[in-house]
């Protein structure tokens, strides 16, 4: 690159410095800036087009264009040359616009007269703010110096629009991070919270995107990058692990860090003027625009090796992120694009509620916030760039909807029915020692649902019968080791001490599909849902399982045992882990150690092969509990976290009822106890609906115990199994429309449960 287009580029940053530095509106400042571009860039136009909404940009400023089209000429994304610019995130050149395709003629700007085209993407780490775009009246292609300086100004632009430089009369002018928005998403944990935002990694800031000195930014790039190399070889060292692959992936992360070819690229960028964090930046976004067009998973992955490696340096050449020592504000409410399990444990019950970018409603994180019944939001959108620690925020985790800065009228309707559900919860406080009775006669034991030692004060608080399901993997995905099986037996002894002679079930280990333990290789399979795990994973792997089962019956001492495995799909597996259970009770009596008072072995139903297996299953089972979660999203082929597919299939659907039906049966005929659960067996109307097809047991996280307690004590289940039976002989699709007039017309003021 020429000394003479470096020096030409750094005085056009400074001048654009001096001229975001100065003391006049943003509009003003756009104006400027448009001018100061085609001056410098020798150009007849230059023109800022920002975002108006996430679809729609609006042409903000220009010099050579029409006056009057400013803040009236939009484009949706897509539209035009600097609509394609916008959706693909990267440069269009071309000597003939008008020619080319996708080409939209404008003629309130007067544009037809120009013919070359040069427009680029203002983007902060892959997030499009706009799109800068220069024209000339010749046909020329613009240079490759000329494009990457262009890039450089769009750069030090979208650090600015981040900061509010552009604030004006123009509503796509607005500063980010000042206006209420919305997200939505998938439904990880229920609760509605109220709090101020705590990003796990927050954003780094570029305050001083523009350098006079390059040897000094250079300089300063160079110790940030040997800083960060002397870290990436110590996480080396201390790494745990002796696993090939993930080794494989550690030394990729060190080869990154060491890539000749980054710095180069970077050191280019501070020769251009930018400063040395701005030149990380740079390079980020690109790396990231390059990771959402590349296909294949194992390159997206080192490209997110990239990015994390960024971040780092960042964080090591501003003094910004985790390393302040902020202390977390009042309410917190976290943000995140992702987060593990120990993570999450780290924080603990104070949070108020968490927001996930990514997630989904089967995964560690989810796990531990129902465990702690700290409200979830998984999938919302890009929240973790719109926000800033310390903004108002609240999370409806009943409709998986996050209002961020929130309105006035917003506030009061969010803090109106807190209020009552408050009001409602002190309500539900009253029935803890009454028993779930319906007005029949007919009485339904709930359980809790429990996977920490943190969830067991629960079991008193709420009134629940004992645990249906303790989950036994979180004690396997928070560590980086496989765990003792010492440690183990001392956990699952402190549940069943907490649990004071209460019955608790006790799920084996079940790993794969989304919960991949963290020591484990992760397999690419194309369904995880339907892959290797639970069951199959133990009973091909049986070294963990019997040691998990020996900390089980260690754990009991002379207590009663209840184990139960998940995703049985065929009868010999059943068979099989029985048996293995068998055989360690023998081995441990042979070696003298006290055995539980009752051991019960027991299975998930969860997969619709079970419902019609062998009379032989359902005896040989101490207990059967309908897994509903699984159960549902195999009968219907609808993925349970797919929120396009996973709500149009109603529990309620008749179909489903006679599967649940044929569970009974089968379970009264074996006299096998059948418990439910799952989401729906914490969910009023299903509950009730369960019951009263002969489910007496039913699983569920500890507050929803009070909702379907108080509505099993206001309803007939008898007569409600009238209902049902009525509504599925009259060739209804599902039960839920005659249920709930049912249960509105004897009872009006129940109109007010959650459907």
């Amino acid at each position: 690159m020429a000394e003479s287009q470096q020096s030409d580029s750094r005085k056009l940053l400074v001048k654009l410095r001096e001229t975001l530095a100065s003391a006049s509106e943003g509009q003003e400042r756009l104006d400027r800036i448009t001018s100061l571009i085609a001056e410098s860039l020798g150009v007849e136009v230059c023109s800022i087009y920002l975002f108006r909404d996430s679809e729609t940009l609006e042409l903000c400023a220009t010099e050579g264009l029409r006056a009057e089209a400013v803040h009236q000429t939009r484009l949706r994304v897509g539209e035009g040359l600097v609509g394609r610019v916008a959706r693909r995130g990267r440069p269009i050149n071309t000597k003939n616009a008008p020619s080319e395709r996708g080409f939209r003629y404008m003629p309130e700007t007067g544009e037809e007269i120009y013919s070359s085209f040069l427009g680029v993407p203002i983007q902060r780490l892959g997030e499009n703010l706009g799109v800068l775009v220069i024209q000339s009246r010749d046909e020329r292609e613009y240079s490759a110096d000329e494009l990457y300086g262009l890039e450089v100004v769009a750069m030090v632009l979208a650090e600015m629009t981040e900061l509010g430089a552009f604030v004006g009369e123009g509503e796509a002018m607005g500063a980010l991070h000042q206006r209420p928005t919305t997200f939505t998403g998938g439904v990880g944990q229920e609760g509605a919270a109220e709090g101020h935002v705590w990003l796990h990694d927050p954003r780094v800031v570029v305050t001083n995107p523009v350098a006079d000195d390059p040897e000094a930014e250079k300089i300063r790039l160079h110790e940030g990058i040997e800083q960060l190399r002397v870290s990436v070889d110590e996480l080396l060292a201390n790494t745990l692990t002796k696993d090939k692959d993930q080794m494989q992936v550690l030394e990729a992360y060190r080869m990154f860090a060491n890539s000749k070819g980054w710095l180069r690229r970077m050191e280019e960028d501070i020769d251009r003027g930018l400063s040395a964090e701005a030149a990380v930046e740079k390079e980020q976004s690109a790396a990231r625009a390059r990771m959402s067009q590349v296909p294949d998973a194992y390159l997206r992955e080192r490209l997110h090796d990239l990015d994390d490696l960024s971040n780092r340096l960042l964080r090591i050449l501003t003094g910004q992120g985790k390393e302040t020592g902020a202390e977390l504000p009042e309410n917190p409410i976290l943000i995140a694009t992702n987060i593990g399990p120990g993570e999450l444990l780290e924080y603990g019950r104070g949070l108020r509620g968490i927001v996930l970018e990514e997630g989904s409603i089967a995964s560690h994180a989810a796990i531990v916030a129902r465990a702690l019944a700290i409200p979830l939001i998984v999938q919302a959108g890009r929240i973790s760039t719109e926000a800033l620690n310390g903004d108002h925020i609240l999370v409806d985790g009943e409709h998986g909807i996050v209002h961020l800065r929130p309105e006035e009228t917003i506030v009061n309707a969010f803090r109106d029915k807190m209020a009552m559900e408050a009001a409602q919860q002190e309500r539900y406080r009253s029935l803890r020692d009454k028993p779930a009775m319906g007005l029949c006669g007919t009485e339904v034991k709930l359980h809790m649902n429990a996977g920490l030692m943190a969830d067991l004060p629960s079991l008193e608080n709420s009134g629940a019968a004992g645990v249906g399901l303790f989950r036994t993997e979180l004690q396997f995905l928070t560590v980086d080791r496989v765990p003792r099986r010492g440690d183990l037996a001392a956990t699952y002894a402190r549940v069943l001490d907490a649990a004071k002679g209460k019955r608790v079930v006790f799920r084996t280990l079940d790993i794969g599909s989304d919960k991949v333990l963290p020591y484990m290789n992760p397999l690419d399979e194309p369904n995880p849902a339907l892959g290797w795990r639970a069951i199959r994973v133990g009973l091909d792997k049986p070294g963990v399982m019997r040691m998990q089962l020996q900390a089980l019956i260690r754990a009991a001492a002379g207590r009663d045992l209840s184990v139960m495995f998940p995703f049985i799909a065929q009868t010999d597996e059943f068979r099989d882990a029985r048996e293995m259970v068998l055989a360690e009770l023998e081995r441990e009596r042979a070696l003298g150690h006290i055995l539980p008072e009752k051991t019960e072995i027991g299975a998930m139903l969860e997969t619709p092969s079970m419902v019609f297996a062998p009379q032989h299953f359902y005896e040989m089972a101490d207990f059967i509990s309908i897994g509903g979660n699984d159960l549902k999203q195999f009968f219907f082929a609808a993925d349970r976290e797919n929120e396009r597919v996973r709500r149009r299939y109603d529990t309620l659907n008749v179909s489903f009822l006679n599967l649940i039906e044929e569970i009974v049966t089968r379970c009264d005929a074996a006299r096998t106890p059948l418990s439910f659960c799952g989401e729906d067996a914490g969910r009023p109307i299903e509950a009730v609906c369960f019951a009263a097809l002969g489910v007496r047991h039913l699983s569920m996280r500890p507050a929803s115990i009070g909702p379907v307690k108080h509505l099993i004590r206001r309803t007939n289940i008898l007569e409600l199994r009238d209902v049902i039976d009525e509504a599925r002989l009259s060739g209804a699709q599902s039960v839920r429309p005659a249920v709930l007039e049912m249960l509105t017309r004897r009872k009006p003021a129940q109109s007010s449960v959650a459907v």
